[in-house]
């Protein structure tokens, strides 16, 4: 039940004069990872078609292997999306076939996604789900490109989504409260951890997300609960502050996180990764939040460059690596 219905719902992204026996399915994520298991093995092996495997991301060899193999669909986190769409190899080898790239994990930043459209020559969808449930939401082949680009899809069939406050009161559309969703891929528990199945009596399981939910039933993740920064008793939107600082020409990633402060409880550390030969000051990063007016109160306190970022091994940042690194850093330190 959870891998049909969690695969249907991809068929329904893609529309039913996309996915056959034709389609070319190139996974870049493990096979022991549910979207590599799931959408590199057992997708091709439902439609009857042809998967493409990549042991060791490497966006060069990928944008060659995806003109070569006629690759017609893919789907990894924003990392692979951002990586594929920024190589030079696209150069030489343009996706002649990739239909489409569902991109889930993470919030995607709209300016990737949008950027990502027209360098692959694909339609982007944007999705979301956990290991506890497979795909939940996802963005469907008609929608306009606010939707597409602005959320992270709406419940697909089999599926409900509700956003609610500390009360377990449903919130209404724009209200941003704990993520909610039940339905019929969602899983029955954790191996010899009874006490973590957090699912009430009702079926709503809680996802530890943070999100809004609009009036068509599309939903956006706005954080983790366990990312939110509360800087003097305020809430700091975390994605939406990400999203501004992939929006600089010098960025190539972003992440930010909590640290300690005596008198606030938390203030906000950026970790960035750059575009090679640019560089960002932290004079940089306020005078470019100051053009896009957003709110000083919701500023980091401090930037950390970095080479590389830790990830898992679909690609998503490990955020809770980077609080354990802010744990020691200060406010003067930038």
């Amino acid at each position: 039940m959870h891998t049909s219905n969690t695969l249907l719902a991809c068929m329904g992204v893609m529309g039913n004069q996309d996915l056959s026996e034709n389609s070319v399915v190139f996974m870049a994520s493990p096979l022991a990872h549910q979207t590599g298991f799931l959408y590199g093995f057992m997708l091709p092996l439902m439609l009857g078609g042809r998967t493409v495997l990549q042991d060791i991301w490497e966006p060069g060899a990928a944008a060659q292997v995806i003109h070569d193999e006629g690759v017609t669909f893919t789907m990894g986190s924003t990392p692979f999306l951002s990586d594929l769409s920024r190589t030079e190899a696209l150069d030489q080898h343009p996706p002649k076939d990739l239909e489409l790239f569902v991109c889930a994990g993470a919030p995607i930043p709209r300016v990737l996604a949008e950027s990502a459209a027209v360098r692959l020559d694909a339609r982007i969808a944007a999705g979301w789900g956990m290991s506890e449930n497979g795909m939940v939401t996802v963005t469907l082949p008609n929608d306009p490109p606010e939707k597409i680009f602005g959320t992270d899809g709406c419940a697909w069939e089999g599926h409900e989504v509700r956003v609610i406050d500390e009360a377990r009161k449903q919130l209404q559309p724009g209200q941003a409260g704990d993520l909610q969703t039940r339905g019929a891929a969602n899983f029955i528990g954790y191996l010899k951890r009874p006490e973590a199945y957090a699912v009430d009596n009702d079926g709503w399981f809680d996802t530890g997300d943070i999100a809004t939910i609009d009036e068509d039933g599309y939903i956006r993740i706005t954080s983790r609960a366990k990312d939110i920064i509360i800087r003097g008793g305020e809430n700091v939107p975390v994605v939406e502050i990400e999203e501004l600082l992939y929006r600089h020409e010098a960025v190539q990633d972003a992440a930010v996180v909590a640290m300690p402060d005596e008198r606030l409880g938390e203030r906000g550390c950026a970790f960035v990764s750059l575009m090679e030969g640019k560089s960002f000051t932290f004079e940089d990063m306020l005078f470019h939040f100051e053009q896009k007016q957003l709110t000083k109160n919701y500023w980091p306190e401090r930037l950390e460059i970095v080479e590389e970022f830790p990830r898992t091994p679909s690609g998503k940042i490990q955020k809770f690596k980077l609080r354990e690194i802010a744990q020691n850093f200060n406010v003067a330190g930038h």
